[in-house]
């Protein structure tokens, strides 16, 4: 019966669909794609760059730009916007069977591919005219909405607004869309949001009207130019030892926004696997995964331009230029090595770079990652595997990394145990995106005890007696280079990663070697597939816990012993029993530290031993300057948890004196009991062990809070904000100092933070995502 009902529920709804569209075709005629896309150069096509495409970015972008923009609406792009939307869910964890992929620009070339893949147009595709253009745009049609259905004036929306990001989106098609909003009138865009100005709505309805013509993009400078023939001609040469160093970088950037430094205007690319030559039109070889089989006799690896719009969330900036182009020809090209052989796409291959890499000596190839460690480092934390709570509650809030020194770990002896240990590092995308958890699971935790197992047996041998575990085995980064310390922000379900030590003495600190490194990239960025199914998901996860351990395995390794069992325990308070005796169990490594110590507090000790010998390259653009403003605002760094407690994960702060804006964020840090449970996070916090850090400029991709000061309040607000110690007090301060998604003027303050935001940020610039904005 309950079969049948279901049935009969499909078929009622199906036909009210069907009847809804045959209506519409009534009316207007049949939908047919159009050809939208003129020239950068016509008067469409600057209208649209001039007028358009800013009000946008500004407007719509900030809530339609991710891959968890509502509906997948990506309006990033003109082939995002033509594309449309659709109601299938990109982020979910509990699919059974891998999804197919719908990456924009590579998943399908045209707007009606997209349609044969489910998604329906936001734009009218109906027989063209104004009245038409307006009538059969879902675009218009919702900002028309907000026009009518303006935000109550209150400070807190009620709850027909779900800003949850696990809501249920209502995509509703042009057909639908009339009967969607008489019951839901509060779906008007900007969501949530006040609606855009009155100058706004008529540059949008003009566009609309007239088709939405959009503007391909206008060509680049003869330099930039030349500069993709250059690099493009270094990437695709013939030799196999060519081929192998091209596979590697390709492997590691192809997250990256690359860009040309002293262009006269900063352009994008894209590092993508095409089955054309340098010279001829791209064709995108689409796999899940950069190492998937490409099924072509030979790859080439070309620049394409990023037709988006540029994205806090995803924006991992890399400068190329002839310093950078001698660096990787020293690297992978004058480092002697003979690669005899390119090796294989098959899977059990192509997923374990230590087997697809074995021919390139570890040291170049560890020195490459450390060369961009933060670069690296960002394709987990900026990349898909990185949104939502679950995918992230494997790190702690706030931590510090540091690196082996490479030539510890680079020499004809590394290169032969990796070698030997290759079947044990086998990575968890082996199983491709449709995974069985629980044998995956056991499999993989066994490969990686034995990994350990032989990992701390050659460590007890190399620092027998403490001897070389000191400073010394810390890279230094040349002496120049700071990438070599770094610090990791988890704001509950997004993070950051920044350069230098940044905050208070963190719970915790990783200390990265070669394997553990290119391990990370394999296991988060490379072989993770946010379309792949529960399993892959959930193995990528539990393997994550491994690599975790294992990095702040080695930071422990230089305290004595029996401080390294002491932090442990504080570090796993309540942890399960199997996780308890995994740490145990890493207690195979016994030898002594080499650093000498002459205080109580070996921790706080050893962090400053390591931020001594990295002192010449500590990055310090987030350090507060000695102005007044700033000093009066580090207070906070010294919050009392009751006010710690009530505090958003992300918030900025601006202080206004007279036309400058200086910016500051402000992060609140969630302890743990440990981090060891993958659905229960709830029941391992410790929320009266928060802290939070204030820093100079902008941290954090998602703002959930805008505070709006001018100077003179700058003591008042740091009073306030002291004194909060339960909701309401929080409530009563952001009454008076900050900017709420409700502010009748929300959008011109968030037109002064981008500006503040692109000054201050230059090439790291990105649009925020107002996905988490708070509605308190």
């Amino acid at each position: 019966m309950r079969k049948f009902v279901v049935l009969l529920l499909i078929l009622v709804v199906s036909g009210c669909t069907v009847m809804a569209v045959n209506n519409w075709q009534q009316k207007y005629g049949s939908p047919e794609v159009k050809q939208r896309i003129v020239d950068s150069q016509t008067d469409q096509g600057q209208f649209y760059h001039d007028a358009v495409k800013p009000v946008l970015e500004s407007r719509c972008v900030v809530c339609h730009g991710c891959y968890d923009a509502p509906c997948q609406l990506k309006l990033t792009s003109p082939a995002g916007i033509d594309r449309g939307v659709s109601k299938q869910v990109v982020y979910d964890g509990t699919r059974l069977v891998a999804a197919t992929p719908h990456r924009l620009f590579v998943d399908a070339q045209s707007t009606s591919q997209w349609r044969d893949l489910g998604f329906s147009p936001v734009l009218n595709e109906y027989p063209e005219s104004p009245t038409n253009n307006l009538a059969a745009s879902v675009l218009y049609n919702s900002l028309l909405v907000k026009k009518s259905n303006p935000l109550p004036q209150v400070a807190k929306l009620g709850s027909e607004y779900d800003f949850s990001l696990d809501r249920s989106a209502n995509c509703a098609s042009i057909e639908n869309y009339r009967d969607t909003v008489a019951k839901q009138p509060n779906l008007g865009m900007p969501y949530g949001f006040p609606a855009i100005s009155d100058d706004e709505f008529n540059v949008l309805q003009h566009w609309l009207m007239q088709g939405a013509k959009m503007a391909s993009l206008a060509p680049v400078d003869e330099y930039t130019h030349q500069q993709v023939k250059k690099w493009e001609a270094f990437l695709n040469q013939d030799s196999a030892k060519h081929q192998l160093m091209s596979r590697y970088i390709y492997e590691h950037w192809f997250l990256t926004n690359i860009y040309f430094t002293n262009a006269n205007d900063v352009t994008y690319y894209k590092l993508v696997r095409s089955k054309t030559p340098p010279g001829e039109p791209i064709e995108v070889i689409a796999t899940r995964r950069p190492f998937d089989d490409p099924k072509v006799e030979r790859v080439y690896y070309r620049l394409t331009r990023n037709q988006a719009s540029i994205l806090a969330k995803n924006h991992i900036p890399l400068a190329l230029n002839n310093k950078e182009l001698a660096r990787l020809h020293q690297l992978f090209l004058e480092t002697n090595y003979e690669v005899a052989q390119l090796p294989s796409y098959q899977v059990e291959v192509a997923s374990n770079p230590f087997k697809s890499f074995a021919q390139i000596p570890t040291e170049v190839k560890y020195q490459f990652l450390l060369d961009h460690a933060q670069t690296i480092i960002m394709g987990f934390i900026k990349g898909p595997v990185c949104r939502g709570q679950v995918a992230l509650n494997v790190i702690n809030d706030h931590f510090w990394v540091a690196f082996v020194e490479p030539k510890r770990v680079g020499n004809a002896n590394m290169d032969e145990f990796f070698h030997q240990m290759d079947d044990y590092l086998a990575m968890p995308a082996q199983e491709q995106s449709n995974a069985l958890p629980i044998s995956s699971w056991l499999k993989y935790s066994r490969l990686q005890a034995k990994f350990l197992e032989q990992k701390n047996a050659k460590m007890n041998t190399s620092f027998a007696d403490g001897k070389g575990l000191d400073m010394s085995l810390v890279w230094q980064g040349e002496g120049h280079n700071d990438n070599a310390a770094l610090t990791i922000f988890r704001h509950f379900d997004s993070a950051t990663v920044v350069k230098g030590f940044v905050g208070q003495a963190p719970k915790t600190m990783w200390v990265l070697d070669y394997s553990l490194f290119e391990r990370i990239h394999y296991l988060l960025v490379a072989g993770f597939d946010v379309y792949g199914n529960v399993g892959h998901q959930l193995i990528t996860r539990l393997y994550m816990d491994f690599l975790r351990m294992e990095g702040e395995q080695n930071f422990l390794a230089f305290l004595p012993p029996e401080e390294r069992k002491k932090l442990n325990a504080h570090w796993y308070r309540e942890a399960p029993k199997s996780l308890v005796e995994y740490l145990k169990s890493n207690e195979q490594f016994n030898q002594p530290s080499g650093v000498e110590f002459s205080s109580d507090d070996l921790q706080g000790e050893l962090y400053s031993k390591i931020k001594q010998h990295l002192a010449a390259v500590l990055n310090t653009r987030y350090e507060l300057d000695n102005d007044g403003v700033s000093q009066a605002l580090e207070q906070l760094n010294r919050l009392p948890n009751t006010a710690v407690e009530q505090l958003a994960q992300v918030s900025f702060i601006l202080v206004k004196d007279g036309d400058k804006h200086t910016s500051y964020s402000l992060l609140h840090h969630n302890a743990h009991l440990n981090i060891s449970s993958l659905l229960n996070e709830g029941a391992q916090r410790a929320p009266k062990e928060d802290t939070a850090s204030l820093v100079n400029g902008f941290i954090g991709d998602y703002p959930a809070v805008l505070f709006y000061l001018e100077k003179e309040q700058v003591d008042e607000f740091v009073g306030k904000l002291q004194a909060v110690n339960s909701e309401k007090s929080y409530i009563a301060l952001k009454n008076q100092f900050a900017i709420r998604r409700t502010h009748p003027e929300f959008w011109r303050y968030s037109d002064i933070l981008h500006k503040t935001a692109k000054q201050a940020l230059t090439v790291e610039y990105g649009i925020f995502d107002y996905n988490r904005f708070e509605n308190k």
